[in-house]
């Protein structure tokens, strides 16, 4: 199974949408995608990683630059 990568760019959306779209998706990310997500809601540094946890997939980065907070996950195929 070949990886592929997704991009998801939440900049803008307040918070419940970008751990929604996020939900979204992982549930459709076949196992190893990385899903790549960019926000600016200052409540995705907590929900973000709290959905992937809970969700048992995972967060190989968080970083935060001057404009927005990306997130670097891998999809666990669960």
């Amino acid at each position: 199974m070949s990886e592929r990568n997704v991009r998801l760019d939440l900049r803008g959306l307040k918070c419940p949408l970008p751990a929604l779209h996020t939900r979204r998706a992982l549930e459709r990310a076949s196992a190893g995608t990385l899903i790549e997500v960019e926000c600016t809601d200052p409540m995705s540094v907590i929900d973000i990683p709290a959905l992937v946890l809970q969700s048992g997939h995972i967060l190989e980065a968080e970083t935060k630059s001057a404009s927005a907070f990306t997130f670097r996950i891998r999809a666990s195929g669960r």
